[in-house]
């Protein structure tokens, strides 16, 4: 599928390419050089005679082994929908406030280049695909893959496993083969990009606690029932937008020892960055006007208090007055509801100018 990139740096060609379908509903092709597009949803009568994800397979430029997969898969084709909307929502989230909000103006240009923002993409677009596969074989959607029987843990013995835990070693094992993993390339710019994929699922990774519930007379925890659980996509976002803001620029150079090309800090005295870090190649531009990475921040609403001074980019803001309704005067009445009126007020908005 994408013979020449590693299987992390096809992931954020799947989600990122995905999102533009989304709102263009423009189909691609799975080819070496074009990225994976979103499975068309299924009609009704498909659903019911279970040859929905059969179509929606063939409707793909899949290698035999990819199609193969995804037949076998019914619950793949929504899943890699889902991933694709928890990415852009929690993308648009991290940076609302930001000159560059995660607009889909300028992605594909952006994608070209080594930015901080590429970064976040790539980790963001990896995380959601890790996320979202392990969450649909905790609910049954994927038939191949189950809970999470978590044989690694201490004192296995001791634990009863009720509840279905999230599968995300199924995941991270089927993304790999499905996409196809190669070696790491010598190319820079590939290195980076597969770099900040893994990070991007490490921090998937990050938030899988173990959760447990006692049972026993008067709460003596006799028998505990364990599962598996992964964060909320909110803290995960929230932790790679953390890495965004402390990103570690970086130049490759050869050990000459071992003979292979590494990731390193700009000064000859840095070290490699770890593999928690997200890392760029090259300073972003400003984003303040539209241009071939994003539309600006002209129009875009801010506040006064904190966001207008950066994000209007000392072009100032216009002030007007927009009427907002809300619920107030609630009452409640016996029984058992709660009644309230509907007020209108004034309210300030603040606005960029161009």
């Amino acid at each position: 599928m994408c013979p020449r990139l590693p299987w992390t740096a096809c992931l954020l060609r799947l989600t990122a390419f995905c999102i533009i379908f989304l709102h263009t509903a423009a189909y691609f092709g799975l080819t070496a050089k074009e990225p994976v597009a979103l499975l068309p949803a299924p009609l009704a009568g498909d659903v019911q005679s279970g040859r929905a994800h059969l179509k929606q397979c063939e409707q793909l430029k899949l290698t035999r082994k990819q199609k193969r997969l995804c037949q076998r898969e019914p619950g793949l084709a929504d899943t890699l929908r889902d991933s694709v909307r928890l990415s852009l929502l929690e993308c648009h989230y991290q940076f609302r406030n930001e000159r560059w909000n995660c607009s889909l103006d300028g992605r594909g240009s952006l994608l070209k280049r080594g930015f901080k923002e590429t970064a976040f993409l790539y980790a963001v677009s990896a995380a959601a695909l890790s996320h979202s596969l392990a969450k649909a074989c905790s609910s049954g959607r994927m038939e191949r893959c189950t809970c999470d029987d978590s044989p690694d843990l201490e004192n296995r013995e001791a634990w009863q496993w009720g509840l279905c835990g999230d599968n995300l070693k199924y995941s991270t094992k089927f993304l790999k083969k499905f996409l196809g993993q190669r070696k790491t390339s010598k190319d820079l710019r590939a290195r980076v990009d597969a770099h900040n994929s893994n990070v991007g699922t490490l921090a998937v990774k990050s938030g899988l606690k173990t959760t447990c519930k006692c049972h026993g007379v008067s709460g003596s925890c006799a028998v505990r029932t364990c599962w598996k659980q992964l964060s909320p996509f909110h803290e995960t976002g929230r932790l790679l937008k953390f890495k965004f803001e402390s990103a570690v620029r970086v130049v490759s150079v050869t050990n000459s020892a071992m003979g292979e090309t590494e990731l390193v800090g700009p000064r000859r005295s840095s070290h490699a960055p770890r593999a928690t870090d997200l890392v760029f190649l090259e300073d972003s531009p400003s984003f303040c006007r539209p241009s071939r990475y994003s539309p600006g921040t002209a129009g875009r609403p801010c506040a006064k208090e904190t966001t207008c001074d950066s994000l209007c980019c000392g072009r100032g803001y216009n002030t007007a007055l927009r009427l907002v309704t809300f619920s107030c005067h609630c009452q409640v009445q016996w029984c058992c509801h709660v009644e309230c009126q509907t007020c209108i007020q004034e309210e300030e908005v603040y606005i960029c100018k161009h």
